[in-house]
């Protein structure tokens, strides 16, 4: 499967975009309430836990930090959480955000790539990380969240 990359620039300085991506306030913002969990060490565990089919702690997505320079790149190993593996199949792909001044803003380059071909969560990626970078730029630039409905 070819890789999922997405460009988005927004009306604010690299840390405030930062800051919308690891910091757990923000991020349970961005991504329908869950929270991120990590020590941002390479090679530690990274995980986004929040409401969901497993109770208010459901791990929703999981994997081990690759690279992680503040203001610049945050990269990961990208497992699907426990409940939404189907048939013991868990697949690894890998996501990277990256973050480089342009003028007076920011450009948010997010890459998810490395998908096993019968990765199911493909699909629905796809469609997600149009709202979590929408979220993403309206958080940075305004200090609130779109309101997607239901």
């Amino acid at each position: 499967m070819k890789a999922l990359k997405y460009e988005f620039y927004i009306g604010a300085a690299p840390a405030a975009v930062w800051d919308c991506l690891v910091s757990p306030g923000k991020v349970a913002q961005i991504y329908y309430g869950s929270t991120i969990r990590s020590s941002f060490r390479e090679g530690e565990p990274l995980e986004y836990v929040g409401p969901g089919a497993d109770g208010e702690e459901t791990v929703h997505v999981y994997g081990t930090v690759l690279e992680y320079k503040p203001q610049e790149v945050l990269r990961f190993t990208h497992h699907a959480g426990p409940s939404y593996v189907q048939e013991g199949k868990d697949y690894e792909s890998v996501i990277c955000w990256l973050l480089a001044p342009a003028g007076g803003c920011t450009k948010l380059t997010l890459i998810h790539e490395g998908w096993h071909p019968d990765d199911p969560s493909y699909g629905p990626s796809d469609s997600a990380w149009w709202q979590i970078l929408s979220n993403t730029k309206t958080l940075a630039e305004t200090g609130s969240t779109l309101d997607f409905g239901g």
